[in-house]
């Protein structure tokens, strides 16, 4: 593994044409060694293209770029020696055992690691004999990870990895991808969930209409926006809001039937708004807190409307 001051991805000015489609416009960024880096966009932002052309699945049409010092398409042999792919779309035959389908995979590396082992850390060696079509969505996705981490490799590329799990497995998947991640490998991950990004995440690249957009830490692109805090309550019968608009920090109050919404930017927001309604003698309830998140970054970014 050849690595310059600690960079194993570098990508400049990537471009990627179709048919009346500019899928990625010049996209630039790198990977520290170590890292989990993480792509968010709306679908059809060019998530999967700029992952693929990094993998030395697709020719770019434009820029450069560098993976373990290695071009991913005149060095593609060498390449996948060293990195570990879970596909967004993958399958694999119904009717193959578990077992079956590790030792396959084993044998197209000159570097594989043992199964076995690999398949406990997946919380999954009950699971060897099992036909993959009595897996569950989630253990078939735990499956597809050991998979990717059969050659041991030193960058670990994850597309969707949680897109159709509960929220029960998608938060066993994040424990995989920390327990990867602290074993020294880099991971690559791409997702459309925002919490998931944030969670998971060292840094995240937000990219839409083929360009990123915003490139950070999650909390330095969360403090970047400066979104107010919420205080978030319900109310009986009637309610002044006059009064909390007077509260230190507050920016603005709304009111939706009996669900208050209190935006405010100061420390002892909280605090403010509870001694208002108890002075005022308001009878109020399911009172709760609402800090920015790096889904707020992303729909400022982004826009806010769906996209197919």
């Amino acid at each position: 593994m050849k690595i310059q001051n600690g960079i194993v991805v570098e990508v400049r000015d990537l471009v990627k044409l179709y048919p009346n489609v500019r899928a990625v416009d010049g996209v630039s960024f790198e990977i520290h060694e170590g890292e989990i880096f993480g792509m968010v966009g709306p679908n059809g932002a060019g998530k999967t293209t700029t992952i693929e052309c990094i993998e030395g699945l697709r020719q770019p049409d434009g820029g450069s770029i560098q993976v373990l010092g290695l071009d991913p398409q005149r060095d593609g042999y060498e390449l996948r020696e060293l990195i570990g792919i879970q596909f967004q779309a993958a399958a694999l035959p119904l009717q193959i055992k578990v077992w079956e389908a590790l030792d396959l995979f084993a044998a197209f590396y000159s570097n594989s690691v043992n199964w076995k082992p690999l398949l406990e850390q997946m919380g999954m060696a009950e699971k060897g004999n099992a036909y993959l079509a009595k897996l569950s969505g989630g253990q078939k996705q735990r499956i597809f990870i050991a998979l990717a981490l059969i050659n041991n490799p030193d960058l670990v590329f994850l597309d969707e990895l949680t897109t159709g799990l509960d929220p029960q497995s998608r938060r066993a998947m994040w424990d995989l991808v920390r327990g990867i991640s602290q074993q020294g490998k880099t991971v690559f991950l791409t997702t459309h969930f925002m919490e998931e990004a944030e969670r998971l995440c060292d840094r995240v690249a937000i990219i839409d209409h083929g360009r990123i957009v915003a490139l950070d830490t999650p909390q330095n692109l969360i403090d970047s926006l400066g979104t107010e805090n919420r205080v978030v309550f319900r109310v009986d019968g009637h309610f002044d809001e006059e009064s909390l608009r007077t509260v230190p920090g507050v920016i603005r109050v709304e009111r939706i039937g009996e669900r208050v919404v209190v935006y405010g930017q100061k420390d002892g927001l909280i605090s403010g708004v509870v001694n208002t309604l108890e002075v005022d003698g308001i009878r109020f309830n399911q009172l709760r807190t609402e800090q920015p998140t790096l889904e707020d970054v992303f729909l400022s970014l982004t826009g806010k409307e769906m996209r197919n």
